[in-house]
């Protein structure tokens, strides 16, 4: 995939840049594998806002995705590569040889007409799963999972990968995308291979408008706004909030403790990410 900039016919344009989309083979999904998205907007179940921000967006269908592999020893091939609207990641539709079809997150190197598997002893090879105790120490990985058979959680953004840095009785040292390293069970499952449309992070907005097709709506900031409104509020002119920085309602923005179960969390953290 490559970046498409483009001349500055408008502000918007002046630094704006989209995907090119070379990499897609397909442009209609597989409707077998749809589902309809509700959308939230940031409202819990009693309708009261606890995500601010966020509302609005294109009307998107969720493409259902295969995030645990547990169909061993069957042989998939890669019919086509897709655009998923709900990640960064691009994704890859497999016609197995049972006749099913799944979509799995698509990592570099793979192509339509290659094939994949999954199961506990099978080859190193991007886009095949396995158990962490049957991968090298060394490789790439993606779609980690926490949990065995939870479905993998870590590693699924565009161009996002871990690295499986030891084994240890039970556990695995895992070195997250954030540099954190961490223990995960060794039955748990991961993918092999680097998440693929690496060029993502390269990609510029350019304009308002796209952040609200995204469902992103404007953030204010804490001094632009009244004294009724933010702590920071108020004053003539340009002025410092002449205080630390605080929430709307008043609380600090920086080290204020939130976590409640952090003990279940951490105890797994080998070197953290600072």
């Amino acid at each position: 995939m490559a970046v498409k900039n483009f001349k500055a016919t408008s502000p918007g344009r002046r630094f704006m840049s989209v995907a090119d989309y070379s990499d897609l083979t397909d442009k209609k999904p597989e409707e077998t594998l749809l589902a309809p998205l509700h959308r939230t907007a940031g409202r819990n179940a009693q309708g009261r806002v606890t995500s601010r921000h966020r509302g609005g967006g294109v009307k998107r269908m969720y493409r259902i995705i295969d995030w645990k592999r547990r169909k061993d020893g069957k042989w998939a091939k890669i019919a086509a590569i897709e655009y998923d609207p709900n990640r960064s990641a691009r994704i890859a539709l497999l016609h197995y040889e049972d006749g099913e079809k799944r979509y799995i997150l698509a990592p570099i190197g793979l192509r339509v007409g290659d094939r994949v598997i999954s199961g506990d002893s099978v080859d190193i090879k991007p886009g095949n799963a396995m158990p962490l105790q049957a991968i090298p120490v060394g490789t790439l990985i993606h779609n980690i999972e926490l949990q065995p058979n939870r479905g993998g959680q870590i590693a699924r953004s565009a161009g996002s990968y871990a690295q499986l840095m030891a084994k240890e009785g039970p556990m695995a040292h895992i070195r997250m995308p954030s540099n954190e390293v961490r223990l995960i069970n060794i039955n748990c499952r991961a993918t092999i291979g680097q998440v693929g449309n690496v060029e993502h992070e390269n990609i510029s907005i350019g304009k308002a408008g796209r952040s609200r097709w995204l469902g992103k709506r404007p953030h204010v900031r804490g001094v632009a706004t009244n004294p009724c409104d933010h702590p920071h509020g108020g004053g003539e002119a340009r002025s410092t909030p002449g205080r630390p920085s605080t929430t709307p309602w008043g609380k600090p923005t920086y080290g204020y403790k939130t976590r409640k179960h952090k003990k279940a969390s951490t105890r797994f953290i080998v070197r953290r990410r600072s």
